[in-house]
Formats: structure tokens, C-alpha cells, sequence
């Protein structure tokens, strides 16, 4: 058996390394020798590119700053994950935009989707 696990995940490994799979990059690699990200500045690769757990902290990052442009102070968790979701499907397939400008892309698609007004 343990042979067994030890040659699937060797296959795993092969397939994945023969599939042009990039590996995940963590955000810190981005930053400037402060330790500080230029949000601005982040492009869709990167944040396609990265892992879950920090496309998640970057997401709710991007949702604070809406939200506090907005004057907003409230989060809807549900829309939230979605919205994530579908940045991160618009980024791969558009790895040269920044965030900024994806997120514009998305959020109105999904606010027209959705019939929401912007005053």
C-alpha cells in the first residue's frame, strides 16, 4: 500500500510538472524591502498566481477599500466569495490587467447582472 501512494503521487507530480502548471508565488515576493505591496500596481497574474489563502486576504482587502470609498460598513460574505471567484476567472484569462481595473470589470458586470443601481 505504501508503495502504492508513493507511485500516485510520482504520477501526480510527472503530470503536473508536464502540464505547464506554474507554481504558486507568495505575495511577499512583490513587495518593496519594506515588506509593503503597491496595491495599485498588483496585476491579475499575480494575484491568479497566488495562494488561496492570500488572493483571500488581498480580496478583502480590495473589499475594504470599496467599501470605505463607498462609506459602506457592512460585508456581504456570500457576494463577497462570489465576487472573488469571478476576479479570479477574469484574471487568468486577462493576466496582463491590474486588479484595480478587473475588479471595475467585474463588479459592474455582476451590479448589472444583479440590477443594482450605482448613484
Amino acid at each position: 500500500m505504501h508503495k502504492l501512494l508513493i507511485s500516485a503521487a510520482m504520477s501526480a507530480a510527472i503530470m503536473t510538472a508536464g502540464s505547464g502548471a506554474k507554481a504558486q508565488v507568495d505575495l511577499s515576493t512583490y513587495a518593496d524591502a519594506e515588506g509593503f505591496l503597491d496595491i495599485q500596481a498588483l496585476t491579475c497574474a499575480q494575484l491568479a498566481g497566488t495562494w488561496q489563502d492570500q488572493a483571500d486576504l488581498l480580496s478583502a482587502w480590495y473589499s475594504g477599500w470599496y467599501n470605505g470609498l463607498a462609506r459602506r460598513h457592512y460585508m456581504d460574505i456570500r457576494k463577497g466569495r462570489e465576487a472573488e471567484h469571478e476576479l479570479i476567472l477574469y484574471c487568468k484569462a486577462n493576466p496582463q490587467l491590474r486588479i484595480i481595473q478587473a475588479i471595475d470589470i467585474v463588479f459592474k458586470s455582476m451590479r448589472e447582472r444583479l440590477g443594482i443601481k450605482v448613484q
